[in-house]
């Protein structure tokens, strides 16, 4: 996940603009490397639905790894594959704002690359119990999304073995926490740390 320097992961009302004023090639071959390692990509239903109405029509270079690779949604209440209309239009208009900071192209015709996304898996049990059950099977990383609150209930129930974090060179000062819903302090490892030009720094962290 991209975090700002005082750990957030989006402003208060889940912005990311912030984000994208350092992103640039070195950081984003980074997270393009991280895309690709995984196995299967997991998400929160909201953040699927966004992802769904983007990627799929989308030129970007993160749309191969996102696309291609398997989709597993967490809801308890169920979710329907269907991109609603106000996340189509929602994704439409991040993407506007995208292709104006990078210069790059979202093609709104194309039929896009729905395959992976309607085929997506839907896990309603227990969080722990689902994860748990994931991690058994043979294959690749598990690779987890968000929205914020998808990604602190991974935190706060311990079920995360490693964070892989862009850290950008700008303090929020208010905002969505990654690490808001620990119960404790967390311990953490540093595996590496990878600076790149205009100030985003890789992180990779395991628990301690």
């Amino acid at each position: 996940m991209s975090v700002s320097v005082d750990g957030f992961v989006g402003g208060p009302n889940g912005e990311i603009e912030w984000l994208l004023k350092t992103m640039n090639e070195e950081a984003a071959n980074w997270v393009l490397e991280t895309l690709w390692m995984a196995g299967v990509h997991i998400m929160g239903s909201r953040t699927f639905h966004d992802m769904m109405a983007y990627w799929p029509f989308s030129n970007d270079p993160f749309a191969a790894p996102m696309n291609e690779i398997p989709k597993i949604v967490f809801s308890k209440k169920g979710t329907s594959v269907a991109p609603d209309e106000r996340s189509r239009t929602r994704a439409l208009e991040d993407a506007t704002r995208f292709d104006a900071d990078k210069g790059l192209s979202f093609d709104r015709s194309k039929s896009g690359k729905l395959g992976s996304w309607t085929k997506a898996a839907i896990a309603s049990g227990e969080l722990a119990e689902e994860i748990g059950r994931l991690k058994q099977q043979a294959g690749k990383d598990i690779l987890a999304h968000g929205g914020a609150s998808f990604a602190q209930s991974l935190v706060r129930s311990g079920l995360i073995d490693e964070y892989r974090l862009l850290v950008h060179p700008v303090a929020l000062g208010k905002g969505l926490s990654l690490f808001s819903a620990l119960p404790q302090p967390l311990d953490l490892k540093l595996v590496s740390a990878s600076p790149f030009e205009d100030g985003p720094v890789a992180q990779v962290y395991r628990p301690a």
